[in-house]
């Protein structure tokens, strides 16, 4: 088993350069920024547009099948899965569809009550009018009796239905669909745009990029230069981290361990002594790391600063703000949550 293979997420992709590759990393982080926050309080036709989008963006941009095969095929699977689970769970709101039309027995009672309800104001009238027919005139008209209630509309006036299909224990309703539409779609925008970004833009292209942007901070007396060597430090030391990780667990298998002896208790005792050795090893790793930035004479980020990347705009680059700008357009005209 090879983690670097089998789960390529987080790594950059050097070959081919496609035209995500291009872009500034600022403008790539603001369209990430934006697929993040987009989806907050977003209906869910626009949460799943997104998901279309970051689709049609993955095929244009050229990524091989390869590639996006093993970081989207999986994901979209598990979406798939939170889409289903999420339909058929109880939709939170702890309360039973009532029925528009009434049962017969209902019905019944409610004809009685209407029949006794006439009795009882007729008998008033009737009251009412032998206790004034003295005092009346005679070109004076009796007064009209009072009609009886009207008979209900029996007939669903639309089509409306909340409980969309119920089977056995199975229920799914409009709300159970609206929640595993946003809980999928949230799951699938959330890792895969992050993951995209990460796939088109080389380490030193992100911390380049997050370093301009907090240039005005230095006003606070804020370690810029030191916080954006820390970033890319770390992110050269994802691969050493799983290299570590599919390490221990060959070593692991190599002793063809009998689990079953072992029981619970020995078990953890195993995986614990792995977890000693996978923190030793990545703290001898660390080790190593600055001593040899010691050996080279490092002192400070600002006197060995090595520029890899010089950050400009292309005409690219201002078509993708562009386009940045009319997305959150439709996202603030159409986009919100009813």
């Amino acid at each position: 088993m090879d983690l670097l293979r089998s789960l390529p997420i987080g790594l950059y992709l050097e070959q081919p350069i496609a035209w995500l590759h291009r872009l500034d990393p600022r403008v790539k982080l603001a369209w990430l920024l934006s697929f993040l926050a987009a989806p907050i309080m977003a209906n869910s036709l626009y949460r799943v547009s997104l998901v279309g989008l970051l689709i049609l963006i993955t095929l244009t941009a050229g990524i091989p099948w390869r590639v996006w095969r093993q970081q989207m095929g999986w994901l979209l699977m598990l979406s798939f899965f939170v889409l289903i689970l999420g339909a058929v769970s109880p939709d939170g709101l702890g309360v039973d569809p009532q029925p528009r039309l009434p049962t017969a027995e209902q019905g019944q009672m409610l004809v009685l009550g209407n029949e006794f309800d006439a009795k009882v104001e007729s008998r008033g009238r009737e009251q009412k009018r032998l206790g004034t027919e003295e005092t009346r005139s005679d070109n004076q008209q009796p007064s009209r009796s009072v009609a009886p209630a009207s008979t209900t509309n029996n007939q669903q006036p639309t089509d409306y239905q909340y409980v969309l299909f119920q089977y056995w224990i199975i229920t799914v309703t409009r709300r159970s669909v609206e929640l595993a539409v946003r809980l999928s779609t949230s799951l699938f925008t959330l890792i895969y745009s992050t993951n995209l970004y990460l796939l088109t833009t080389a380490p030193e292209e992100i911390t380049a990029g997050l370093e301009s942007l907090m240039l005005p901070l230095r006003r606070f007396k804020l370690p810029v230069t030191e916080i954006a060597l820390t970033l890319t430090l770390s992110l050269r030391f994802i691969p050493l981290v799983m290299e570590e990780v599919q390490n221990l667990i060959r070593s692991v298998r190599t002793r063809a361990i009998n689990w079953k002896k072992l029981g619970i208790k020995g078990a953890l005792r195993v995986w614990m002594i792995v977890a000693e050795r996978l923190l030793e090893n990545l703290l001898l790793r660390a080790e190593q790391m600055a001593k040899a930035m010691t050996v080279r004479g490092f002192t400070t980020p600002n006197t060995h600063r090595v520029q890899w990347h010089q950050l400009r705009f292309t005409p690219g680059d201002w078509i993708a703000l562009m386009c940045l700008v009319a997305f959150w357009g439709v996202r603030l005209i159409w986009g919100n949550e009813v």
